[in-house]
């Protein structure tokens, strides 16, 4: 039997980005083959379809966001850490000139609605982040340092709201404006605590 040449999750990255930059409507076969270097035989016997390689880009892209549950998972002030979380969301968006914003938010936007498997990985982000931001909020009212009149898992959901919302308005903000509209939101979702 005929070894592949080509590692499928490098292959899952090539596509990742070319999906995060054009979105999944916009996105072609021909696309993919251009940016992945494989033939259309390959990418279909590797990955069945366009949408099969789209969920494997979107598990590769979750792989990528385990550093944000790990940081709001790291020992520190809770109020601190949301900051530090924010503020990465926030100079991520700056420092991307193409505006992709992240690819769940995409996937959530463009697919979720419509596609089962999309809206499972879509869902998994979240609650994972969610469950994270969680224990991290009650650690903080249980310690004095956060309030506690509010429901933990609410504020969770707020601030993974949030951090979606940061996403989707740094992509619609006039670029003068980025900036300060960011740091607008991230001000006022901190005076929750």
């Amino acid at each position: 039997m005929r070894t592949k040449a080509f590692e499928p999750d490098e292959i899952a990255d090539a596509a990742m980005k070319i999906f995060w930059q054009r979105g999944y409507a916009a996105t072609s076969i021909q696309h993919l083959v251009e940016g992945t270097g494989l033939s259309r035989s390959s990418l279909y016997n590797t990955f069945e379809n366009k949408q099969g390689l789209y969920q494997q880009a979107l598990h590769r892209y979750l792989a990528m966001t385990t550093a944000n549950v790990a940081l709001v998972s790291s020992p520190g002030a809770p109020k601190d850490l949301i900051r530090q979380l924010l503020m990465r969301i926030v100079e991520d968006e700056l420092d991307d000139p193409q505006r992709r914003g992240c690819l769940v938010a995409n996937a959530t936007l463009e697919l979720a609605g419509q596609d089962d498997a999309v809206a499972e990985l879509v869902a998994y982000n979240f609650q994972r982040l969610q469950k994270a931001l969680e224990k991290l909020i009650q650690r903080g009212q249980q310690s004095g340092e956060l309030a506690a009149g509010k429901s933990p898992r609410a504020l969770a959901r707020f601030f993974v709201n949030t951090m979606q919302g940061l996403r989707v308005l740094s992509k619609g903000s006039p670029s003068q404006q980025r900036r300060q509209c960011l740091l607008d939101v991230v001000h006022v979702a901190l005076d929750t605590l």
